[in-house]
């Protein structure tokens, strides 16, 4: 199923294909209007500290898709920093906030609306590199989906072109040993992060804020070296990972994996 999808910032208008209902379902109007308090972007881009600018800019990128854009965080970030950015995500009630918070900021790019599944369809041309973050890529619970999405990836990428992806430590979660230290991602004083369940087939966080609204998102508790594997069999030839921005890390004391991989 297609359905027009607007270019939020510009006001064109591109084909785009819906994001599956499972997906969707899950980020109410309610949680988006509390995203960015969840976030709190200033004190998530000092805990960056430019990482990801970096990362590019050392790979002499310049054409980046964003495809987890969520609120527009990155994007928006990306932007600032010189770089020609399309921001992608499934959910439209997140690409409209984002539309509005790049207008707050300055900044303009290319906003599609679109299932990950539908990349290839839905973007003209390729890019020197795709981030993927806020561990999204868990959002896929089928293993031939996260195959045929990162061969998506793959075929966007411009030869020797860059993936970042990261996602939640589920290798310490599904250990049990999962504490969230709140200076990562969800740096937002707000509101409190837990796990509410957690197998090898789902996790489910919740979020409760301080108003006694509660929500959950429940995502497929994607391991470490799992991913490595699936990079490397979709034909990227090099991946490299970090534990919260560090090369060298405790498995059970990060936040985040961030797993850096190029195209052959």
């Amino acid at each position: 199923m297609t359905e027009s999808t607007t270019d939020f910032a510009a006001g064109a208008t591109i084909s785009g294909q819906v994001t599956p209902e499972e997906y969707t379902g899950q980020y109410k109007p309610t949680l988006v209007d509390r995203w960015d308090e969840l976030i709190d972007w200033d004190r998530r881009k000092a805990s960056e500290n430019n990482f990801f600018v970096e990362l590019l800019k050392e790979a002499e990128a310049h054409r980046i898709l964003d495809a987890a854009a969520g609120t527009g965080f990155h994007s928006v970030s990306l932007a600032e920093a010189g770089f020609e950015v399309t921001a992608v995500d499934g959910s439209e009630e997140m690409l409209k906030r984002a539309a509005a918070n790049a207008r707050r900021e300055g900044q303009s790019f290319e906003i599609v609306h679109t299932d990950w599944r539908g990349l290839g369809e839905n973007l003209g041309g390729r890019y020197d590199a795709i981030v993927c973050l806020g561990s999204s890529f868990p959002h896929l619970f089928h293993e031939a989906d996260r195959r045929a999405v990162l061969a998506e990836f793959y075929a966007a990428l411009n030869p020797g072109g860059m993936l970042i992806l990261d996602h939640r430590n589920f290798d310490a979660i599904r250990a049990h040993r999962y504490r969230s230290s709140g200076n990562f991602y969800y740096c937002g004083t707000g509101a409190d992060v837990s796990v509410a369940h957690i197998d090898e087939h789902l996790c489910r966080f919740q979020y409760d804020f301080p108003d006694g609204e509660t929500y959950h998102l429940e995502v497929y508790p994607l391991l470490k070296d799992e991913l490595t594997g699936l990079l490397l069999a979709s034909g990227f030839d090099t991946t490299q990972t970090f534990g919260d921005f560090q090369e060298k890390f405790d498995i059970f004391a990060s936040d985040f994996i961030i797993h850096v991989a190029r195209k052959a």
